[in-house]
């Protein structure tokens, strides 16, 4: 008992949220598979049920992350590491999947979605980025990211009965495998020139000149190069980005905010720790191809943006958009830069959820004259006249989403650019400033819809439900109000920067 605590009691306390989630994922499994195929119980109907038993395990895996007695430590070998950098992340990590399953019971209800599984996967998908934020090596990287692609795949096309939903899962499948291998190949040429996949070993390793020869050294760069593909991949930037807009539309509208938000986070947080820590002795080498990708991801989104006419398209192009800034402060390799990259993470959050919180509130009870659910830019016509409080908090977020002051996109804008012309980045500054200027058109464009063009009939929507008014309630709140005191999550994120790269 002695040797066992010495060695494994510590690395148990620092996992607890994780350990604790992988068995409340095995039991609701098995509660799921025992109870929905017996017989003397009629085959009952789980999902709703196993829903509200998720979000109580999430909520108390927050709890658990919250009063962590370990604060900083590297546990298991060398493989899993508890930092600032990731119970931050976790805590909001935590949150979104909590919120993206609050706004999706009520929608999985009405859809008849009434298998349990998705539900568990969910669960199981937020255990493995779990996993990746806290992993500190090459292997650890690609098997947590591993389980979240397979978990993944199978809730893109979780709406059996929708081709959308199959075909999206289908194509999730293929290119995910691709960049799947592209990141497995760079992890490869990584070990087999340093001999080493732990973070600390190689960033200890490329410290300093003359440890490295010069045929080593074009090696490393060829396998950073694949690994920033994979990892740009998997964040859907340009050029890697075509299969999100088919992917993410096809998905059911209750996993959508989930695939948005919280991959993007947890591959940001690996991006972070493996180049801003590991590979920072070749910065000007990957500096470029990072802004080369920021640049184009901006540019494209803007004007690719103008032309759609689906509502989910356009918010699709918009998050690609927004992973463009988020890599403009990656880019800048400063403490400063990742504080603002952290604040725009947490502000991307927020203003998704609250827009797919509120497009859940029209998807489900919306039909137009021509027999067809709610899809379409059009279909929003006036709806201040319908369901005022609702169309307002959309014409606030979507405010915010355009950077007008003195709302939370705004101020994650205007510290992000600051940060970039502190590092010198004239140039990706400027045109950041010019994109966010020309997507305010169909931000506006939307708007205008919501609250002046008159619609063929009106519709009467009924109340929304108690969880979207929750996540409404809340996001709506820090939209509005976070300008008035930013102090806290400011100084929370520059504590997290200053952990990375002091």
């Amino acid at each position: 008992m002695n040797v066992f605590e010495h060695l494994f009691i510590n690395d148990l306390k620092g996992a607890s949220p994780e350990l604790f989630l992988a068995w409340i994922s095995l039991a609701l499994l098995g509660y799921g598979v025992f109870y929905s195929t017996a017989r003397q119980k009629k085959y009952p109907i789980l999902a709703g049920n196993l829903s509200r038993l998720t979000c109580l395990s999430l909520f108390f895996s927050f709890l658990l992350l919250v009063n962590s007695p370990i604060h900083q430590m590297v546990l298991f070998h060398n493989c899993y590491i508890v930092d600032p950098l990731s119970q931050f992340l976790k805590c909001f990590l935590l949150l979104s999947a909590l919120a993206s399953l609050l706004i999706s019971i009520d929608y999985m209800k009405k859809e008849g979605q009434n298998a349990f599984e998705p539900i568990v996967l969910v669960l199981l998908s937020t255990l493995s980025i779990l996993f990746l934020v806290s992993s500190y090596d090459l292997l650890s990287i690609y098997l947590a990211i591993e389980l979240q692609s397979l978990s993944f795949y199978v809730l893109a096309a979780s709406k059996r009965d929708c081709a959308y939903s199959t075909e999206a899962g289908l194509k999730y499948f293929l290119l995910g495998a691709f960049s799947s291998g592209i990141l497995l190949f760079g992890c490869s040429m990584i070990y087999g020139f340093t001999g080493s996949i732990h973070f600390e070993e190689l960033g200890l390793m490329f410290t300093g000149s003359g440890q490295v020869s010069i045929w080593n050294t074009s090696g490393i760069l060829l396998g950073i190069l694949f690994l920033a593909v994979g990892f740009l991949f998997k964040l859907s930037a340009v050029p890697f980005h075509m299969w999100a807009p088919d992917v993410y539309e096809g998905s059911p509208s209750s996993m959508t905010a989930f695939f948005l938000i919280t991959p993007k986070m947890a591959i940001m947080g690996v991006f972070i720790r493996l180049f801003l820590y590991s590979f920072y002795e070749f910065l000007f080498a990957w500096q470029s191809l990072i802004l080369l990708s920021s640049m184009a991801s901006m540019v494209l989104a803007c004007f690719a943006g103008i032309a759609q006419t689906r509502i989910k398209r356009l918010l699709v192009y918009s998050a690609i958009g927004h992973v463009g800034y988020i890599l403009l402060g990656f880019a800048c390799g400063s403490v400063e830069g990742l504080q603002a990259l952290l604040i725009y993470l947490v502000v991307y959050l927020v203003i998704t959820l609250n827009m797919f919180t509120g497009l859940l509130c029209l998807r489900l009870p919306f039909y137009s004259s021509h027999g067809r659910s709610l899809r379409y830019i059009g279909d929003l016509h006036q709806l201040v006249g319908s369901n005022p409080l609702l169309s307002l908090t959309l014409c606030v977020n979507l405010f915010s989403i355009a950077g007008i002051p003195p709302l939370a996109g705004f101020c994650s804008k205007f510290y992000l650019f600051f940060a970039a012309l502190s590092s010198a980045l004239y140039l990706p500054a400027l045109l950041g400033v010019i994109t966010s200027v020309i997507s305010c058109f169909y931000y506006l464009r939307l708007i205008k819809i919501l609250t002046f063009e008159k619609p063929d009939s009106w519709i009467h929507y009924p109340p929304m439900d108690k969880e979207k008014a929750f996540v409404l309630g809340i996001t709506s709140f820090f939209i509005l109000f976070f300008f008035l005191y930013p102090s806290p999550l400011f100084i929370a994120c520059h504590q997290v920067a200053a952990s990375i790269l002091v």
